[in-house]
């Protein structure tokens, strides 16, 4: 199992010193987010500091640019890393996309497919010197003059993953993509019986198998050391289900344990203004769900009983490597979870 550190940071020149310290301490990838800044500028600063780790999106977003624009970057990164960049997207929801970017929307999964099949043609065309031709019923691809190309490289265009909730979108994942971003609003049970039987699905109809798929598991943990009352952790952790729970999006988590009906209370909640009582609804058996809490060794044994044998790497927050990652305790914990031990 790999080990992963994810920010959402403004690019900067801390940013190339951070990475290279992450690598020291023995992170396998770092990846960003396009949260508050931009994810695909700040990759390329962190991998400047770099020469083993990956370095990723996770995830920028793909219904805001287009699939020329991403094939541009991806192709840039990846060179630049060495053909260890990893381009990481998902679609974002409706509002934002419409409200935030001035985008029209169309139907997620559909687009999607249109996305990543139409920048895979745009990368094909760079490396085997072709034409460009793509057409579908979002995005029709014809030109690409030769003083647009950039040149081949030994690399080519990077692995392609991306996020999902549902489903649908996982199942897709599996047909045209390398890799699945499972948020840290999972459980292992709905994992196991929701997503990864349509990746399955998706793989079977791409002719590859689960080994040739990677499965990245973002982290919801509670660190006891990160203040001097080890309870503070499990309440930002209680309060950060509770936004999560209050979501439509994720209410099919949800309904996976039984716990349907908490989705349209919390969300009632977040219309009234009522948010500082939110977290009075996550009970310790639902943040149990969810999160994985205790030292840096505990938190380590528990991602490992809990998601062992199911996902192929793990992402923690950034904070967590600042204070644990060069330590003996994390080190010897990391090497026992990479383990499967």
């Amino acid at each position: 199992m790999k080990l992963n550190a994810t920010h959402s940071v403004a690019p900067s020149r801390d940013l190339v010193r951070l990475a290279a310290n992450l690598e020291h301490a023995g992170c396998d990838g770092f990846n960003f987010a396009d949260l508050s800044h931009d994810a695909l500028l700040a990759a390329s600063v962190a991998a400047t500091g770099t020469t083993r780790m990956a370095i990723g999106t996770a995830i920028a977003l793909a219904f805001t640019r287009s699939p020329t624009a991403l094939a541009y970057a991806g192709h840039d990164l990846n060179r630049a890393c060495e053909g260890r960049f990893v381009m990481g997207l998902g679609p974002q929801v409706r509002p934002h996309i419409e409200r935030r970017f001035g985008f029209a929307w169309s139907e997620p999964v559909k687009r999607m497919r249109e996305t990543v099949l139409a920048m895979r043609a745009v990368w094909a065309c760079w490396q085997e010197g072709g034409a460009l031709d793509f057409r579908g019923d979002i995005f029709n691809l014809s030109l690409m003059p030769p003083a647009f190309r950039p040149e081949a490289t030994e690399w080519g265009g990077p692995p392609v993953y991306l996020a999902a909730v549902g489903p649908k979108m996982a199942e897709l994942a599996g047909e045209v993509a390398d890799g699945l971003f499972v948020h840290a609003f999972a459980t292992p049970a709905y994992v196991r019986e929701q997503l990864l039987p349509a990746v399955e699905r998706g793989l079977a109809r791409s002719g590859r198998s689960r080994a040739q798929f990677q499965l990245v598991y973002s982290a919801f943990i509670a660190d006891s050391t990160a203040a001097a009352d080890p309870r503070a952790a499990r309440a930002q952790a209680r309060n950060s289900v509770a936004f999560y729970a209050s979501t439509p999006d994720y209410r099919r988590v949800l309904e996976q344990h039984g716990l349907a009906d908490l989705q349209p209370r919390l969300r009632e909640m977040t219309r009234m203004g009522a948010w500082a009582d939110m977290a009075g609804e996550i009970g310790d058996e639902v943040l149990d769900l969810f999160c994985v809490g205790g030292t840096p060794a505990e938190i380590a044994a528990g991602l490992g009983e809990r998601w062992g044998g199911l996902v192929d790497q793990i992402s923690l927050g950034i904070d967590f490597w600042l204070r644990h990652g060069e330590t003996q305790e994390w080190q010897d914990a990391a090497a026992r979870l990479r383990g499967g031990k």
